[in-house]
């Protein structure tokens, strides 16, 4: 019997596998391999025959011979893919042959892509590993692919913001435990909605606590990479946070977020009263005008001002920034409200931190966290900001610069008319 190439004796196998019908729940996976694995042997061959100038059992003048095949293993996404490779020996010019081989030595791109997302949406190394099965892809491999999400929040941390063009900005604080035995550490957030409706992430960074310094530090550095004055920031109830914020952006409108401060209002009256209280504050928060929000909100604090006080008493603080949002177009206020995208992305890295368990340090977590974000903005559906309502907006901003202005001159003033006066004392 006459021996035949390995390419054809696996081509023999693809038709005998088409030959029994594909069909719903046929071996599709086993068809792809076999496809990969007839492709790499056919063009190792053909890289032989070519170095040798004859073909499979031909004779020639050229030296060289052909000196069997040994199994190599190539790793995909389908599975580990084995072929046939040509072995020669007394070939002068075997350089090209050599690089095909190293070429095909270790694991397909697709793969190592596979195995980063799946690390990414909440599969630890020891998941993949068994996932994939034994000798695909060891705990050691997994964790050596994840550091490419390192390089790449390596490369966004310090990209430029400058063309960025924020309309609003959302900023907030996720605690993580960096360190084994310490206390949770803040990692400061942001991403911006634009003039032109697009959701972006633009900071990502680690700080010690939700200080104003550390917040303020957060700010600062997305300030020296571009990014200009936004219409409003929207926070939560920090005062660190808070203060950063009108230090930084002193001229921006500062909504607080309404999400945490219902939480904090509801959790200061008795349950059977809950219901009415939040659809009072409810109706003041979300009034279609700042002047009926005042409206409201004076009939709130007259209702339950003898019975609840404090609850009375949190829902006065911080007024003005919760209700910040009235002054924008009515189609926007649900969207610039709150924090709550930032929030349920929270949710998600902290489902991921636990399904990889034991996880302290500042670049595995700031690793996972990034690569969570990341991949949740590909989702994220922008706003539409019609003309009408970016001069609306642009108009509403170069107000508020005026009137900062006049604060400045006014506090100005102030201070000459305090120092003259103690001169003259």
């Amino acid at each position: 019997m006459k021996r035949v190439p390995p390419s054809k004796a696996t081509k023999a196998r693809i038709e005998e596998l088409l030959g029994s019908g594909v069909s719903e729940g046929s071996p599709l996976s086993e068809l792809v391999r076999l496809s990969v694995e007839h492709i790499v042997e056919e063009a190792l061959e053909a890289k032989v025959e070519e170095l040798l100038g004859r073909g499979y059992y031909e004779r020639g003048s050229q030296g060289g011979y052909r000196n069997g095949y040994r199994q190599g293993r190539l790793k995909t996404s389908e599975g580990e893919v084995r072929y046939a490779m040509p072995q020669v020996r007394e070939v002068e010019d075997a350089g090209e042959l050599r690089a095909f081989r190293e070429l095909l030595r270790g694991r397909s791109d697709e793969l190592e892509r596979l195995a980063i997302e799946m690390y990414a949406r909440g599969c630890s190394t020891r998941d993949i590993e068994a996932i994939f099965g034994p000798g695909m892809l060891s705990k050691s491999s997994v964790s050596e692919l994840t550091e490419q999400l390192w390089s790449e929040y390596e490369e966004f941390a310090p990209r430029d913001l400058s063309e960025i063009g924020p309309l609003y900005l959302f900023v907030d604080g996720l605690y993580e435990r960096l360190r084994p035995g310490a206390k949770r550490e803040a990692i400061l957030c942001a991403w911006c909605l634009t003039w032109s409706g697009k959701k972006v992430l633009v900071g990502l960074s680690p700080g010690l606590k939700e200080s104003k310094d550390d917040c303020r530090d957060f700010l600062q550095d997305l300030q020296r990479r571009g990014l200009c004055e936004p219409v409003l920031i929207v926070t939560d109830g920090a005062a660190g946070l808070i203060a950063a914020v009108e230090s930084c952006w002193p001229a921006a409108l500062r909504q607080r977020c309404l999400a945490h401060k219902m939480r904090n209002l509801l959790a200061k009256v008795p349950e059977e009263i809950r219901a009415e209280f939040r659809t009072a504050a409810k109706a003041a928060y979300q009034a279609p005008s700042p002047k009926l929000a005042e409206v409201l909100r004076e009939d709130l604090v007259a209702r339950y001002t003898k019975q609840y006080p404090s609850a009375v008493r949190c829902f006065e603080e911080d007024f003005d920034a919760c209700i910040a949002h009235l002054r924008c177009p009515p189609g926007h206020r649900k969207v610039i409200r709150t924090t709550n995208l930032l929030e349920r992305l929270f949710g998600e890295e902290r489902r991921r931190m636990k399904a990889v368990g034991t996880f302290f340090g500042e670049r595995p977590v700031l690793k996972l966290m990034y690569a969570v974000l990341i991949r949740a903005t590909e989702t994220w559906r922008g706003v539409t900001v019609t003309e009408f309502e970016a001069r609306q907006l642009r108009e509403l901003q170069q107000q508020r610069e005026r009137d900062r202005k006049a604060e400045n001159q006014t506090e100005t003033r102030s201070t000459s008319e305090r120092v003259y006066s103690r001169s003259r004392t």
